[in-house]
């Protein structure tokens, strides 16, 4: 008599991820996002927030926040295309069509989201997506679609793209790359690649999360930061979450591009508009950025401080100068050592471990923030040196 069908217990792979080091908790937050929180009740120096320019906390934004709360209330009620798009949806959208040189803008409810979207309307059977090694998880799956081609060209490398592209025929070459790489901070190659997409008329989509409002003049972003049109990007994505403070994201192009994602894009169609009192938030801090030459010249001193002072470490840095400073350590026992011996001296920094960087290549993650100070930074590196200088195990695998 066959056996009823059961259910997998999941218990096995849970130990496994556990016993392997790469079990993910979460920690819970008492206080404001900002360089010094209350995280499970210990107060904490952070060097792994993505609030770049230190915006997230920011009493102006809050207060717009509030003010926008009291008149729209705290949620849109449904989704863009049925009666939750709201006047300051709409605002927003316009300012940030203005902020990144684009016809048009349209707002998702997260970055995964927007790049969800991206990929749902404009590849169809036949198509091909072609990914730089270390995209971020949301651009991976966003090309990753059935009866879709999929490639992924070495990491920045605008030649093994040009000799993919030639070797593909599809009507629709969607090109996918991350503008600044998210765990390993260096800038894409978008001119070289916008140059590769032109000869093979390939069209180059760009996650610039979390470069805008970091680089370029008035926190445009790397694809003005490399002088580039719209017409050679023709696809921008941006998150409200990081530099912007707030939470969102949007995709940015011309006219056709927007009405494609309107009717097209399940996650735009099949989901709640973010609150409006959110997008009115983001309203304000748009303003905030543009003016921020200040927090991002301090953000870069910052930067080059921390820099500066890691020469010595028995860890492999990245060549960035975003905020993100990874520090590659190699196994997940060694990143996971490091990072709980900084946190037991009230510092903290995220291993990153496999899958979400190479095996091999896990790494301390140290994002820095405008609002950080000298005093936070040089005790950082005071810390890293008692725990990376004269030990063994910083080699790298390739």
């Amino acid at each position: 008599m066959r056996a009823e069908p059961t259910m997998r217990d999941l218990k096995p792979a849970l130990e496994q991820r556990r016993n392997d080091r790469l079990y993910r908790a979460r920690r819970v937050a008492d206080s404001a996002q900002g360089p010094e929180m209350v995280l499970d009740g210990e107060r904490v120096i952070t060097f792994c927030s993505n609030d770049y320019l230190g915006l997230a906390g920011d009493e102006r934004i809050a207060a717009a926040l509030a003010d926008a709360a009291r008149h729209w209330g705290a949620g849109s009620g449904a989704a863009h295309l049925v009666n939750g798009h709201a006047r300051p949806h709409h605002e927003l959208e316009d300012a940030l069509a203005a902020f990144t040189g684009r016809e048009r803008a349209l707002l998702f409810s997260t970055g995964y989201m927007a790049n969800l979207g991206v990929g749902s309307a404009l590849l169809a059977r036949g198509d091909c997506a072609f990914e730089d090694r270390l995209n971020h998880a949301s651009l991976i799956d966003a090309g990753y679609r059935p009866h879709v081609g999929f490639q992924r060209y070495r990491h920045n490398d605008a030649t093994d793209l040009d000799r993919r592209l030639g070797r593909v025929a599809a009507e629709e070459k969607l090109v996918l790359t991350d503008g600044v790489f998210s765990m390993d901070g260096d800038v894409a190659p978008l001119r070289n690649l916008a140059a590769v997409c032109g000869r093979h008329e390939a069209r180059l989509a760009v996650d610039d999360a979390h470069g805008i409002g970091v680089l370029g003049e008035g926190g445009r972003g790397s694809v003005a930061a490399a002088g580039l049109s719209a017409a050679e990007v023709p696809v921008l994505v941006g998150t409200l979450g990081k530099a912007f403070g707030t939470a969102g994201a949007f995709v940015a192009g011309d006219a056709d591009l927007i009405e494609t994602l309107i009717q097209s894009a399940r996650t735009y169609i099949y989901t709640t508009a973010i609150p409006p009192a959110v997008a009115a938030a983001t309203l304000a801090s748009l303003g905030i950025v543009e003016a921020s030459d200040d927090r991002r010249a301090r953000l870069s001193a910052l930067i080059e401080r921390f820099r500066a002072g890691i020469a010595d470490l028995d860890a492999e840095p990245v060549d960035s100068r975003t905020p993100i400073q990874p520090l590659i350590v190699g196994s997940a026992e060694r990143a996971l050592a490091v990072s709980d011996a900084l946190l037991e001296e009230g510092l903290l920094v995220t291993a990153i471990r496999p899958p979400t960087v190479p095996p091999n290549t896990a790494r301390l993650r140290v994002t820095l923030s405008a609002t950080h100070d000298e005093t936070h930074i040089d005790r950082l590196l005071e810390a890293l040196r008692r725990h990376l200088v004269g030990h063994a195990g910083s080699s790298v695998t390739p």
